[in-house]
């Protein structure tokens, strides 16, 4: 299956650092976070505003992330995303974490859920949010 996906540019920061120097491993699942984020919003869609109405909220329920080698401070990279899987309630999502020369750093699995967020059961994706994922596969 060919994929259109989307690409986010992340700047190292000093912040995303450990001790040694090198990105701390938590933060590579931030920058997939806010590329998956970015790309809802280049959708159409404002995770605030979905929260609010129709009331759903995005929660990762798997994620299975490999690391390749370390990143550093002032780095430039690029998380690109692809949807692996779409179903009515859930996205899983192939992750990546490159330079600009293409050297991977990170790729991860990972699935979202579609809950209500007034009690947290799953929730089918928006038809118009579907519609739009289906279209980016």
């Amino acid at each position: 299956m060919t994929t259109r996906g989307f690409a986010w540019p992340v700047r190292v920061y000093y912040e995303d650092t450990d001790a040694a120097g090198i990105v701390y491993h938590a933060n590579y699942l931030r920058f997939m976070e806010r590329a998956r984020t970015e790309w809802l919003r280049a959708l159409g869609f404002s995770q605030s505003t979905l929260a609010f109405d129709p009331g759903l909220v995005f929660v990762i329920t798997h994620s299975d992330l490999h690391f390749v080698r370390p990143a550093r401070f002032d780095q430039e990279l690029e998380v690109h995303s692809t949807i692996k899987r779409l179903r009515r309630a859930s996205l899983t999502f192939t992750q990546t974490i490159d330079d600009r020369r293409g050297v991977r750093y990170a790729r991860a699995d990972n699935t979202v859920a579609c809950l209500d967020v007034a009690d947290f059961s799953p929730r089918r994706l928006p038809p118009d949010m579907l519609r739009a994922f289906e279209r980016e596969q």
